[in-house]
């Protein structure tokens, strides 16, 4: 029997390496690639925890690759990156917004301009070293996307984009382990990475300084803002709207008798709205290019767990799809911190049943 061919995508890190030395390991003919995204400065060569930064993560996956006896190569995709990455990225966040880089990574680059160059190469499928899990629904004829079972790890969160077609040709074999178990299986098979630290930071961002990132790479100054509360009076001045983040406390160069966070940003006025986590509250969302998993877009009220930011814990919601890819998300109880341009996802179970960006809050 022909072995099924699968591409795997190699960052230089333990996971997607320990993910080749799976799949090699259940019988998959397997060829390794490491996307070459972004050319870094020379201040940059040499960091080890930057996945796009370094000459040595390439070095890492291609060592990798040796010691397990497959293909490598490296494709080139720093024009796409550029432009569905990057340019989002600094718009984004000089809109107003705050965006997630890893999550349009994922959905232009890994898992749509990966798996067309695996599918004209003739591969069956591509895998990654992300922690999640692809099961197929008999009933459904649906191929669902799962938490990990190393809860700690799991990143279905940014996989929420994923289309059918593409669950149907993705593998994801560290889904089913721990971390600390991927980490001894790296060294038993000798790997270079096996205790390699994890990457941080945005990729393409030097010392995670994303403000003096922008400004380098627009060519612009920041200009000024003001600092107001939730009545409109003005607190002082800031370093420019694009500078904060909502749900920031620290670093805000004002300080106040209770804790103050950024609980809105206001883009055309250049204002940063402070205030108090009881002021910060939202009872719901609006979210655009909104991707269905579990089931099509549905046409009657649905109830689910959602989060709005990575690392939060679950909170019960309701759904109302809208026309044009959007959602109205109602929170059951109010909930702080619900940032534009973030990502809201749903979960029943442990099946992520839906996502889409935050375009505003109410």
């Amino acid at each position: 029997m022909k072995k099924k061919k699968v591409m795997v995508g190699m960052s230089g890190g333990v996971d997607s390496s320990a993910a080749a030395a799976l799949l090699l390991d259940q019988g998959y003919d397997v060829y390794g690639v490491t996307l070459k995204l972004w050319d870094a400065p020379e201040a940059c060569e040499g960091i080890r925890t930057r996945t796009c930064c370094s000459l040595e993560d390439v070095e890492d996956a291609r060592a990798v690759a040796f010691k397990l006896g497959i293909p490598f190569y490296v494709l080139n995709m720093k024009q796409l990156f550029e432009d569905k990455v990057v340019n989002y990225f600094v718009d984004s966040y000089l809109a107003g917004e705050t965006p997630n880089p890893c999550v349009a990574c994922n959905q232009y680059v890994k898992f749509q301009a990966m798996l067309g160059k695996a599918m004209a190469l003739d591969m069956d499928y591509i895998a990654t070293g992300h922690y999640a899990r692809v099961v197929y629904d008999e009933k459904t004829g649906r191929y669902n996307l799962k938490k990990a079972l190393d809860l700690s790890k799991d990143q279905s969160y940014v996989l929420y984009m994923l289309k059918q077609n593409q669950l149907e040709r993705l593998l994801l074999p560290l889904g089913e382990y721990k971390k600390a178990e991927i980490r001894e299986i790296a060294q038993s098979k000798g790997l270079v990475n096996a205790r390699k630290p994890d990457s941080q930071d945005i990729c393409f961002v030097r010392d995670g300084n994303y403000i003096d990132f922008i400004k380098e790479y627009k060519g612009i100054e920041i200009p000024e803002g003001t600092f107001i509360d939730k009545q409109g009076n003005e607190l002082g001045k800031n370093k420019g709207m694009a500078s904060y983040t909502i749900g920031q406390r620290k670093g805000l160069g004002i300080s106040f008798s209770e804790p103050k966070y950024v609980i809105s940003k206001d883009s055309k006025a250049n204002t940063v709205t402070l205030g108090t986590k009881e002021e910060a509250m939202v009872t719901g969302l609006i979210a655009r290019d909104m991707n269905y998993i579990l089931y099509d877009r549905p046409d009657r009220e649905m109830n689910a767990l959602a989060k709005t930011r990575y690392s939060q814990q679950e909170f019960p919601v309701r759904l109302i799809a809208l026309d044009d890819d959007k959602a109205r998300i109602v929170f059951d109880k109010p909930q702080p911190f619900a940032a534009p341009g973030q990502s809201v996802v749903l979960y029943e179970g442990d099946s992520v049943a839906c996502g889409g960006i935050i375009s505003e809050t109410f």
